[in-house]
């Protein structure tokens, strides 16, 4: 089964590219973030059209996450836990039973953090901080997890083409590695990395200088599994070419294959 992330950059805008990479890839379950509208305004009517079931956890303007997928899930969890009072829309967390077998999967918008000297980056800190005591409370339930999303984090200088003109972005500063790493390091394991350790792998390309053309990219979206769905990985990849087809998202799909 095909499990994908993808970063939208805007549901309703896209929503013609986003129904034909469906069509084309016909995801099991896809996690979507910045989605950029509230509930009621999710297009899910064309998306159900297709056979999908639609769980939103939206915002007006921007942020947003969504979860679509053929089977309707058992249970869905909006919001990040720990986060009393944070009211920016990063999280939801479905929980399917698959031949008989929990199999939970989350869609993760984690914060940018740029400016660093503003409250932004500290608050990016703070949400990895929780994002990483809810990783290690699902962990202990040995079920098969995938937290997926676009996590605005590069791991490594292989994951951008240039990376020395990142070195002072949230994206890349050293306490947001420290903090992938803590994550990654509750036992999870980095899908795309555990197929492929090639350069030039990317999600993202900035609309500005001719990024995509240059294929001057970085990844930061990520599928990270606990050791029971690392078990049933078959497959990663990136669709990379949904990125040159009109009025694309500035993030592409990343997707991995998983034995039932």
């Amino acid at each position: 089964m095909i499990v994908a992330t993808w970063n939208v950059n805007g549901v309703r805008a896209r929503t013609d590219a986003v129904i034909a990479w469906f069509t084309e890839r016909r995801p099991d379950i896809a996690c979507l973030q910045e989605i950029k509208t509230q509930d009621e305004g999710f297009p899910r009517e064309a998306f159900e059209a297709l056979g999908y079931h639609v769980e939103t956890h939206g915002q007006k303007g921007f942020n947003g996450v969504a979860l679509l997928s053929k089977e309707k899930p058992e249970a869905v969890t909006r919001g990040l836990p720990g986060g009393e009072g944070d009211e920016q829309s990063r999280y939801i967390e479905g929980l399917w039973r698959i031949n008989g077998k929990p199999l939970r999967v989350a869609s993760i918008y984690l914060p940018n953090g740029n400016p660093v000297g503003t409250e932004k980056y500290p608050y990016k800190l703070d949400w990895m901080a929780r994002l990483e005591r809810h990783a290690s409370d699902l962990l202990e339930r040995y079920e098969a997890l995938v937290l997926a999303g676009d996590y605005n984090v590069i791991p490594e200088p292989i994951d951008a083409k240039h990376p020395q003109a990142w070195v002072e972005d949230a994206l890349f500063r050293p306490e947001t590695r420290r903090a992938y790493r803590r994550l990654v390091n509750l036992g999870l394991t980095d899908a795309l990395r555990a197929t492929t350790d090639a350069d030039g792998t990317y999600s993202f390309w900035d609309y500005q200088a001719g990024a995509w053309q240059k294929n001057n990219g970085i990844r930061i979206d990520h599928l990270l599994l606990s050791p029971e769905a690392a078990s049933r990985l078959s497959g990663a990849g990136i669709d990379k070419h949904v990125r040159a087809w009109e009025k694309p998202s500035d993030h592409v799909p990343v997707l991995i294959d998983l034995t039932a």
